[in-house]
């Protein structure tokens, strides 16, 4: 049965009565929302990704966590559902529409290139499939900020995808496939500890674990 478009565009009135991700879909209609961006990636596994983040913010839960490029809001929704005080920022006006209502998290409307954060508002950052968007020449710039709107020692995570240090546009998208070290001299250059990383999916031969999983304390 098909639900009409009148009915299901104001959140408020049908959140009890709709699915979150039909509701969301439909308040996003407007935007003609990349459903395919969504369909494939609602169902991956990331819970590996939200333990490292957890597991290395110190003292007791709930935490205050910045999903960085929080999409349609998945992971924001997760955070939330664990009571965590959380704030979603994506550059797409899509995106953050659908995110505000899948998550009912606030969701800040921003370019990686030009944010502006709190100062030390953050015990944790959640960066997956994010920051290799930005290109080279701006990550000591973007990895400041993130230092900055995080509180002492506070943790960031990030998960990109690896390889031998390329960047450029691929169609209209920038893309960084930084190798580990490369990375690593990145983001201590900007002042973090490296606490852990590994590769993911897990459970494959080295040579097909694309992603490159790494947390970092700020120093």
């Amino acid at each position: 049965m098909m639900v009409g478009v009148a009915a299901i565009r104001d959140c408020r009135l049908i959140h009890d009565r709709i699915h979150p991700m039909v509701r969301c879909r439909a308040a996003a209609a407007d935007f003609r929302i990349d459903e395919a961006h969504w369909h494939g990636t609602r169902d991956h596994d990331v819970n590996q990704n939200y333990a490292a983040l957890l597991d290395a913010i110190e003292g007791d839960p709930p935490y205050s966590i910045l999903d960085l490029g929080c999409g349609p809001g998945r992971d924001l929704r997760y955070f939330r559902s664990l009571g965590h005080d959380v704030v979603g920022l994506d550059g797409s006006t899509e995106f953050v529409a659908m995110a505000r209502c899948y998550s009912e998290s606030e969701v800040l409307r921003q370019d990686f290139l030009a944010m502006k954060l709190p100062k030390s508002r953050f015990e944790g950052i959640f960066a997956n499939a994010s920051l290799f968007h930005v290109p080279s020449q701006e990550l000591p710039r973007v990895l400041a900020e993130l230092s900055a709107t995080l509180r002492s020692r506070g943790v960031l995570f990030c998960s990109n995808p690896r390889g031998n240090n390329e960047e450029g546009f691929s169609g209209d998208r920038y893309s960084c496939f930084l190798d580990h070290d490369t990375w690593r001299d990145y983001v201590t250059a900007a002042g973090f500890l490296q606490v852990s990383h590994y590769y993911r999916p897990p459970g494959l031969p080295r040579h097909k674990q694309w992603w490159l999983a790494t947390v970092w304390r700020k120093g």
